[in-house]
């Protein structure tokens, strides 16, 4: 499924295919919550790195976690990249240089309309912010830290895996290209 997002005062757009764009999973860590969780929590999505495209990527800044387990005394700095607009601070994506094909954009910065999950699965719930009601889904996963499948094994088991091959991309991008030159012509 073809994806495409921005920030809210429009300096960056960028679009990503994902085999698996369902918004199930909601985390309720502290770094989503502080950095992109209004509601406290965050849902990201998965995309296809290699098929990434951005506008305004000059508008882009990048923000490093750091990550403070509860059994260490020291926190850690994340490898993940935080992209974010610098103008108006809307969370775009995370990018973990360790799964260089992936990239999890934010699944409030997606303009598509993005299917409705059958169910959702809760991760990180102790560290919830107290204030936080965690929906009581008899259908719903719950998970004190990660859950035991990730993005993919969700998709899969409930049959809403989204198949394409990166041959299908690259003919929707030159034909969109091919489109938006001949529009340009007449123009």
């Amino acid at each position: 499924m073809l994806l495409k997002g921005s920030c809210h005062c429009g300096a960056v757009r960028f679009s990503v295919y994902s085999h698996h764009p369902y918004p199930f999973m909601r985390c309720y860590c502290s770094i989503c919550r502080k950095t992109a969780g209004a509601g406290g929590y965050a849902i990201n999505i998965a995309g296809d790195n290699r098929t990434l495209q951005v506008e305004g990527e000059e508008h882009i800044t990048v923000y490093h976690a750091r990550i403070q387990n509860l059994e260490d005394s020291e926190p850690d700095i994340s490898k993940g990249e935080r992209r974010f607009c610098r103008h108006c601070g809307s969370f775009l994506w995370v990018y973990d240089p360790e799964y260089p094909d992936l990239m999890h954009p934010f699944a409030s910065a997606i303009d598509t309309d993005l299917p409705k999950p059958p169910e959702h699965t809760h991760i990180m719930l102790d560290f919830a912010a107290s204030w936080v009601e965690v929906p009581d889904e008899s259908s719903d996963r719950y998970y004190p830290r990660y859950p035991d499948e990730s993005l993919a094994d969700w998709h899969n088991r409930l049959g809403l895996t989204q198949e394409y091959s990166l041959f299908q991309v690259n003919v929707v991008r030159l034909t969109e290209a091919l489109l938006n030159n001949h529009e340009s012509i007449f123009n």
